[in-house]
């Protein structure tokens, strides 16, 4: 294609995700770990708005702070358009809007779903239609999350965690989050978790990862909250602990109040509690809510990215 023709706009809204499991790997000789992680979507939503400009700009709000959001070159979703654009030979601009609602450098892949809105975004725009295996390649080359915010639902994400299949989940799980204000840098989490193991403070990681526990997807297929309660596990929360050591707190104040299992999402801070159902669930939040923590409800699995009439 050597030159698209942009149509007036298109809105694109993605999910935040949680980690119901994640096992993370030894530090490899490249820098990176391998892992293991059961992702779901969840019913938190980044939405992203496209137009036709002369030039890559963005602008960025959100019920969350988005203070340290970058608003140039270093946003994955300015990157994207770019990848874009560069993929079908259009020479014009794009104008991204953003309005957040996933918390930022929470550990719920909030700029990764922005990425994955603006791939959908401006292939719509643009007339490109480049299919779900080039945006999924493409999303990979941005990040390890924004395949899987492509995707949406519950998948199974394995090598950097961007190796992905979909993973079978009856029915709806209902889960409370529980955001803070002030973001963890994932590096920084991983490299804790690092030192960690060096000193002996942290269980080693598995050389030869290849799946996650089978009682994960036992637990999935059947719909059965319990059972993956019992089976939830992040190897980054020693580290995200150690670094927020509050976190912990608000982990045993949600299981006191109902909760079947708390656990660190991803690289944190945000906290995942999962509730046995929809009742449980909103009873939690008005506790968790009552104690002071911004406390949200949410539910997955759903859908990724896609385009909103």
């Amino acid at each position: 294609m050597s030159q698209a023709m942009p149509t007036t706009g298109v809105h694109v809204r993605a999910p935040g995700k949680l980690n119901l499991f994640f096992e993370v790997g030894p530090l490899g000789d490249d820098g990176y770990h391998d892992v293991a992680s059961a992702y779901q979507a969840v019913s938190l939503y980044e939405d992203v708005w496209a137009e036709p400009s002369d030039a890559f700009t963005i602008a960025v709000s959100g019920s969350v702070d988005v203070s340290t959001v970058p608003c140039d070159d270093r946003n994955l979703a300015v990157r994207a358009a770019r990848m874009v654009a560069r993929e079908v030979g259009y020479r014009g601009g794009v104008h991204l809007d953003i309005v957040k609602n996933v918390p930022v450098a929470g550990g719920m892949g909030g700029g990764s779903a922005d990425a994955a809105a603006a791939l959908v975004a401006v292939d719509a725009l643009l007339g490109a239609d480049l299919g779900t295996a080039r945006l999924l390649a493409m999303g990979a080359k941005l990040g390890a999350d924004v395949p899987f915010a492509l995707m949406g639902g519950t998948a199974i994400g394995t090598g950097r965690g961007d190796e992905l299949r979909p993973a079978l989940a009856q029915g709806r799980f209902e889960w409370v989050i529980v955001t803070t204000g002030d973001g963890l840098s994932t590096p920084e989490v991983y490299g804790h978790l690092d030192a960690q193991r060096d000193d002996g403070l942290a269980p080693e990681g598995r050389e030869d990862i290849r799946d996650v526990e089978p009682g994960v997807l036992h637990a999935l297929r059947a719909g059965d909250a319990r059972a993956l309660a019992e089976h939830m596990r992040n190897d980054l929360q020693v580290a995200a602990l150690a670094l927020r050591p509050e976190l912990r707190t608000t982990i045993e104040l949600g299981e006191r109040s109902g909760a079947l299992a708390g656990i660190v999402s991803g690289s944190g801070p945000t906290i995942a509690f999962l509730a046995e159902d929809r009742d449980a669930a909103l009873d939690l939040q008005i506790s968790l809510a009552a104690s002071g923590y911004a406390a949200l409800h949410v539910h997955g699995p759903v859908h990724g990215a896609r385009v909103l009439a």
